[in-house]
């Protein structure tokens, strides 16, 4: 699984039909996505997910830390952003001056598969009300933490990419197993300190004043259709419905929510 993050030019490619496919339609099924719309990612990577919005006749902004990515998106987007369709700011987002640097507010503010790498989530997740548009929305995609591979160890380079669940063993025996086995520790470790399950994801959200507009659990998550050429599957209602099987058996969940009206 570590080639499929590797090669970041078809990293992007599936995330623009995955978005195309599954993101967008699942977003317009509560709220829709017009042309013209202001949409914000936040930890954008390449911008496959953006691109799917501005396919769309969305103006797309982008923003992410890792300048390498950003590089990744000038290349692989050059017209949409000579054409002013797309852009990418690299800064800490609660730096941002929201006129100087964004142009504005959004009417779709997207986070896929970053929550479950921010430190501070209730802080991320209370922030982003300061960039929507009155009516706006915020998506989140994410694995959440129990799943089987919640800990993101298909980022390693042996067989330990392979095994599901071996993230939730203690944390001494997860360390050494991974030093042992030459990975990348930190970076893996990293992910231990901020996986996000479902529940605490849903109490973070109620307690910054959201509510739930819409959401999806899946069994399969959409993204295997181009890893391992399965089809998605929703979660089971009887296993959405107990919280343990849940936990460990929702490989990603989507979500809408929007800020409570006062």
């Amino acid at each position: 699984m570590f080639e499929f993050h590797a090669d970041r030019k078809k990293y992007f490619d599936i995330q623009v039909m995955n978005a195309e496919k599954y993101v967008i339609p699942f977003i317009e099924e509560k709220f829709p996505v017009r042309p013209g719309m202001r949409v914000l990612e936040i930890g954008c990577g390449e911008g496959g997910v953006l691109k799917a919005f501005v396919n769309k006749g969305c103006e797309g902004l982008g923003v992410e830390l890792d300048t390498p990515r950003i590089d990744d998106a000038l290349k692989f987007l050059p017209d949409d952003v000579v054409a002013g369709k797309i852009r990418f700011v690299a800064k800490d987002i609660y730096l941002v001056d929201i006129e100087k640097d964004f142009s504005g507010r959004f009417d779709i503010i997207v986070l896929k598969d970053v929550i479950e790498h921010i430190h501070d989530q209730p802080k991320l997740i209370g922030w982003m009300k300061n960039f929507l548009n009155p009516g706006g929305i915020v998506f989140f995609g994410f694995p959440p933490w129990y799943m089987p591979f919640g800990g993101h160890q298909q980022m390693c380079r042996s067989k330990l990419s392979k095994l599901p669940y071996i993230h939730l063993l203690p944390r001494g025996i997860y360390r050494w197993i991974l030093k042992k086995k030459k990975e990348p520790v930190d970076a893996l470790m990293e992910i231990r300190d901020t996986g996000i399950s479902i529940e605490r994801f849903e109490k973070i959200c109620k307690k910054e004043g959201y509510v739930f507009l819409h959401k999806r659990h899946y069994l399969l998550n959409p993204i295997y259709e181009w890893k391992f050429g399965w089809k998605p599957r929703k979660q089971a209602g009887l296993i959405k419905a107990i919280p343990f099987f849940r936990n460990f058996l929702t490989t990603c969940v989507y979500y809408i929510i929007q800020p409570e009206k006062n």
